[in-house]
């Protein structure tokens, strides 16, 4: 019997993975209100996905997707905190302001979910967003939320987290990540 890759499965439910141009491309931002409809469709087929996703994988950390990994390249992204407090949708997000604080855990992505790496974050973050109307409003972010948005703001960025890690550390296999099923810890 084969063992299906965390990879493939990811592949399996939509998720364009390592390899794939859009993941590395900036979105492009949503003119609103005029786009509101094209961001409510794209909003939902992202929480479809993540359902899909939670359903063959639990996140103790919470987990978020970018349109860019179900290969659409618009500014939109989904978190889902990890304390079942609502999902967060973040449109055209900015961060406008970060603590010179940081602190490094283990990320995963579901575009290369075979390996975690260790990841230098700001503890705290700014985020300006648009709503579907137009407005925009910004929100702050701290820990585990603001590395979760920081991550996907980075795929709206066209970077993903490898970018960010320390030179001389690489990513290490899934098999040897201990930390499956806990929550970060500050």
């Amino acid at each position: 019997m084969s063992v299906v890759r965390p990879s493939q499965q990811m592949r399996d439910l939509g998720v364009i993975q390592l390899g794939a141009g859009i993941l590395t491309e900036p979105a492009r931002p949503f003119d609103l209100p005029a786009e509101r409809e094209e961001a409510e469709r794209i909003s939902d087929e992202l929480f479809a996905a993540m359902e899909r996703i939670a359903q063959v994988h639990p996140f103790a950390k919470g987990m978020g997707i970018a349109a860019p990994q179900i290969g659409i390249s618009r500014a939109v992204a989904v978190v889902q905190p990890p304390d079942d407090a609502p999902a967060i949708v973040l449109l055209n997000p900015r961060i406008t302001d970060h603590s010179d604080e940081t602190d490094e855990q283990f990320e995963g992505c579901l575009s290369f979910f075979d390996v975690r790496g260790r990841v230098p974050r700001p503890l705290k973050i700014s985020v300006e967003t648009m709503s579907l109307t137009g407005e925009s409003a910004t929100t702050a972010y701290d820990r585990a939320l603001a590395r979760l948005v920081h991550h996907e703001i980075d795929h709206l960025d066209g970077l993903l987290y490898l970018t960010r890690m320390r030179e001389s550390v690489g990513p290490i296999p899934v098999e040897e990540y201990r930390q499956t099923g806990r929550a970060w810890t500050y």
